[in-house]
């Protein structure tokens, strides 16, 4: 009886060990779980001005949630407030000249040109009477051909007075030429551009959100010199967020875009369902260099971006997100 209570002892031994032998080789042979490690990106926008100034009104501070069209800042612009009132004063000279030749002369004028046409018409009655006399008297053989020349002199030079006052007198009717006309218009029209130019210029000096959004730094205060185009506010769109994630070669086969994917969020302590919407066309860097040595080989990575199918409450950018690579197999 004591040896049977001896060898089943035994067995059972041998059988824990076998037992604890087989754990421990699975529990060695078990692969490890592959998380993958990314980010939360969101599109930031930069606000700038087309116009150099100084900064005379800043409306926003960090950390303030916009809508699109609100006043972020307002710069200072004495040198185009000045060049507004030059370019206002040509636009009125333009159109007080076009104006001048639309209404053509001056009813003065005109009565100028009428008297001067009667006066010619006079002048021209009397040398014609004149030149009459002159050529009887020349047939009678009262007066020599040089007085007959002289009548006839003045007779074509009150014609041509004549002629010549009423061509003034029809010009002071009709008014300008119709080249005239038109380029008065035009001086109009190039002034109205430059009024308008400059208007447009001012107006860029009121710098709004391109964007509904949070304000996430300001570069530039209130009394600095800003150059065109410099950036001022940025502006983060948290509507558009999405995780960015650098994959190895090794592991890209498992995404396809379209794929559903889970991630964890630390930060909020929540799983979520992201799709993928991105593959890069081409690796950006090696994550592991090879030892040739053993024949092995570089391994690359590929940017992978995920947007969520629907808004995610909390989702920040910066925030830590984890791919649980197992899902995949």
């Amino acid at each position: 009886m004591k040896r049977l209570y001896t060898t089943l002892l035994s067995v059972m031994i041998i059988m824990l060990i076998v037992g604890a032998i087989l754990l421990l080789a699975r529990y060695f042979q078990r692969r490890k779980p592959i998380l993958l490690q990314g980010r939360v990106v969101c599109t930031t926008y930069t606000a700038s001005s087309k116009i150099a100034g100084r900064i005379v009104e800043m409306r926003v501070r960090e950390g303030d949630n916009i809508e699109k069209g609100a006043l972020l800042y307002r710069l200072s612009t004495p040198e185009l407030d000045a060049k507004l009132i030059e370019a206002r004063a040509a636009e009125s000279a333009a159109m007080a000249l076009d104006s001048k030749v639309l209404a053509g002369a001056r009813r003065q004028q005109i009565e100028t040109a009428r008297s001067l046409k009667s006066k010619a018409q006079a002048a021209l009655t009397l040398a014609t009477k004149g030149l009459e006399r002159a050529q009887n008297l020349y047939r009678e053989g009262v007066i020599s051909a040089q007085k007959l020349d002289e009548a006839e002199a003045s007779y074509r030079a009150a014609l041509a007075d004549k002629q010549a006052a009423a061509a003034q007198y029809s010009l002071a009717l009709a008014g300008a030429q119709r080249e005239d006309k038109q380029a008065a218009a035009a001086r109009v029209e190039a002034a109205q551009g430059a009024v308008a130019e400059v208007e447009s210029y001012i107006e860029d000096a009121k710098v709004y959100a391109p964007i509904t959004g949070e304000v996430s730094s300001i570069t530039s205060e209130v009394g600095e010199l800003v150059g065109t185009g410099t950036p001022v506010v940025e502006i983060i769109d948290m509507a558009d967020a999405w995780a960015e994630f650098n994959i190895a070669e090794t592991l890209l086969p498992a995404f396809t875009k379209g794929r559903v994917v889970t991630l964890y969020v630390p930060a909020i302590d929540r799983y979520v369902e992201m799709c993928i919407d991105y593959i890069a066309a081409e690796a950006e860097f090696a994550t592991w260099d090879a030892t040739r040595t053993r024949g092995s080989f570089d391994v690359r990575t590929f940017a992978v971006r995920l947007r969520p199918n629907m808004p995610i409450a909390n989702l920040r950018p910066g925030m830590s997100v984890v791919i649980d690579y197992s899902q995949f197999e």
